[in-house]
């Protein structure tokens, strides 16, 4: 492009209010350059979460500033009608308390669990939502009528993974990353020369059927292998071993926070965990172990320079984060030589829909 008809170019940008100018960079010679950047007011986006134990939307601005959130807990009626409907609703709310009229919102970003065909914008077959419907979900036809702006959709670790590589830009950046995200089951992104790794299908729920041992664990899904990650690193995982210790006799605070071992759930461990209570430092030491071990292998095939733990399973304490790394460090070859930076991120919790908010901007300039 002529300097000319860049500068023509830049002058309307800035004109109609979507550039500003910033300063001055390096001089490489001659005069120095004009350095701009996106105006974070002149359009707004919706990032959208939608998982298994929380869904979660965000409305951010343009340098993806969070201006307001909700957070629904998933429960047996957190169908898609109904959870669909609440998000949208929501959407107009957040749009009329803050003033912002429909010419600036420029789209909607989702992030979901897998597997999905983020080309047609469906949910199609996802495990374990606690409500039924989640089946061939048209889920940004839904959104994009209802709203008349573009929606995107891509899996929830995928998003999480290009919401902490853009949203800090401050920091330094890894070009090769691997995200894991521990809740329910585990999910997986994984960055190389700072573009996300698309295979032949929706992969993100992949390495939690990495089989550790091939006559272990029967996997809760009959279609799951043997001695899967997940049978022994996941929160449905951490719940089953303690439920059976309990059964077992074995003493624990956490016979004071149930009646029953049955109604035992994973905030309850981390309550435990934060008591120091002996059981259940012991489970999630075995089962930090247990991935650990799933990771060095995803690190002896991979070779990212940085992997990023999110979820609940690392975020909620210290124990579980800390145990793993210090295993996968250990079975990793060309250790030292080659050592990785651990890191649980920047954004919590937040990371999934902040992430689909940065989506919405990546799609639609490319």
């Amino acid at each position: 492009m002529k300097g000319s008809t860049l500068t023509r170019l830049l002058d309307d940008l800035v004109l109609d209010g979507w550039i500003e100018e910033v300063g001055f960079g390096e001089s490489t010679g001659g005069r120095r350059p004009i350095l701009y950047r996106l105006k974070a007011n002149r359009g707004f986006v919706f990032g959208l979460d939608i998982s298994r134990i929380y869904s979660r939307l965000v409305l951010c601005d343009l340098h993806f500033n969070r201006i307001d959130y909700r957070v629904w807990k998933m429960t047996r009626n957190s169908t898609p009608e109904v959870l669909l409907a609440h998000m949208t609703d929501a959407m107009r709310e957040m749009m009329e308390i803050h003033g912002i009229k429909k010419d600036r919102l420029i789209g909607v970003g989702v992030g979901s669990v897998g597997p999905l065909d983020r080309i047609k914008g469906i949910i199609t077959n996802p495990l374990y939502f606690p409500s039924p419907g989640w089946s061939n979900v048209e889920v940004c036809s839904y959104i994009s009528e209802r709203l008349e702006v573009p929606c995107f959709l891509d899996n929830g670790a995928n998003n999480a993974l290009i919401g902490e590589y853009w949203v800090n830009p401050e920091q330094e950046r890894y070009e090769h990353v691997l995200y894991i995200h521990g809740g329910i089951g585990l999910r997986s992104a994984m960055m190389s020369n700072g573009k996300l790794v698309y295979g032949a299908v929706d992969m993100e729920g992949a390495v939690g059927q990495m089989i550790i041992q091939s006559d272990g664990v029967a996997h809760r899904d009959p279609n799951g292998n043997f001695g899967a990650l997940e049978s022994y690193a996941s929160i449905y995982a951490l719940e089953q071993t303690a439920r059976s210790r309990l059964k077992q006799g074995r003493e624990s605070v956490l016979r004071k926070m149930v009646q029953h071992p049955e109604q035992l759930q994973f905030e309850h461990l981390v309550e435990a965990v934060k008591a120091k209570d002996s059981l259940t430092m012991e489970i999630f030491q075995q089962s930090a172990a247990y991935f650990g071990i799933g990771l060095a292998n995803m690190l002896n095939l991979l070779h990212p320079e940085k992997v990023i733990l999110g979820g609940p399973m690392f975020n909620t304490q210290d124990i579980y984060f800390e145990t793993a790394t210090q295993v996968a460090t250990r079975k990793t070859y060309y250790y030292p030589a080659y050592q990785v930076t651990f890191s649980r991120g920047v954004l919590g919790e937040e990371a999934l829909a902040l992430g689909a908010s940065v989506m919405v901007a990546v799609q639609l300039t490319e």
